[in-house]
């Protein structure tokens, strides 16, 4: 990366990282990469040496205080634990630092955060792999994906301006949305797709023919895998999406099942032209959706 992008990241400081799973990690290894330095705070002995050893942060520790001389702090934890922060992780947080968090779901932890501190920027980076874990943490995972903030109007335009410069200067396209917004179009291209998922890999393992099963499980090729890749993720994240983004996703999930009506009716009445219509108009709604150009997004991890 060029030399004005290192240049601006110096302006973040002492980088705090809670959380070294793969959106902590990378972020922490990019930021070292260009000079940040960079203090990482995990829950176990285990992870921190080896996020040392793999050279995910300058410094790490167990304890919140860790966090005391940093100038800005990212909350990489999931759902749950920022909508139940620990404590002792808040009273560490120092007053003057600008604190974000990487959650995909908005709406809920302005709720729980912006009375907690005073420069608190909600935002999501719309980046990921079915890969968890400290080991986890890859170089260039943010790289021309989109970093959504949500501030409101009460929000610090200075702290505003400085997770911008985190965001653009790891490559990302920044883009500020309305929370409750942000959350339904997360809903759509992210929440959904998950159920959706997994419910086309239970409606296959339900086959009750056994030799119409396994003949499946031998023929299942790049379309099956890709359409199933993330309902077959982690349990946990997709029931915390479910349970803090539910009237979102319910809306999306009512969207969907009315669309597959729509299909199921063409094919319950023949009407095979009316069917082949429809199919063309949604194909032709997909560029739109996952083809921006070159150096433009990649569809969500």
């Amino acid at each position: 990366m060029g030399e004005e992008r290192s240049t601006g990241l110096q302006t973040l400081g002492k980088v705090g990282v809670v959380g070294l799973g793969l959106i902590g990690g990378s972020l922490a290894l990019d930021l070292r990469q260009q000079g940040v330095p960079v203090t990482g705070l995990v829950h176990r002995d285990s992870t921190a040496t080896r996020a040392m050893q793999r050279g995910l942060v300058d410094e790490v520790s167990c304890h919140p205080s860790c966090l005391n001389d940093c100038n800005t702090v990212i909350l990489a934890l999931p759902i749950e634990a920022l909508l139940k922060p620990d404590p002792q992780l808040v009273e560490a947080l120092p007053a003057n630092a600008v604190v974000t968090d990487v959650g995909s779901v908005k709406g809920a932890v302005l709720e729980v955060w912006r009375h907690r501190h005073p420069r608190f920027v909600a935002a999501h980076p719309m980046a990921g792999t079915d890969q968890s874990g400290v080991d986890s943490g890859h170089h260039g995972l943010f790289q021309g994906r989109p970093w959504v903030a949500t501030p409101e109007p009460s929000t610090d335009p200075q702290a505003l301006a400085r997770v911008k410069v985190l965001a653009e200067g790891l490559g990302s396209e920044w883009i500020t949305a309305d929370a409750a917004c942000h959350d339904q179009a997360v809903a759509l291209v992210s929440h959904l797709p998950v159920m959706v998922s997994a419910a086309l890999l239970r409606a296959a393992g339900d086959e009750r023919d056994p030799r119409v099963q396994d003949l499946a499980r031998r023929l299942a090729s790049s379309g099956f895998a890709d359409t199933t890749r993330v309902g077959g993720g982690n349990p946990a994240l997709g029931t915390a999406m479910a349970c803090r983004n539910t009237s979102a996703l319910l809306k999306a999930l009512a969207a969907y099942r009315w669309s597959l009506e729509q299909l199921e009716e063409a094919i319950l009445s023949g009407h095979w032209a009316q069917l082949e219509n429809e199919l063309q108009k949604i194909s032709a709604l997909r560029p739109g959706f996952v083809e921006k150009g070159p150096g433009a997004l990649s569809p969500p991890g």
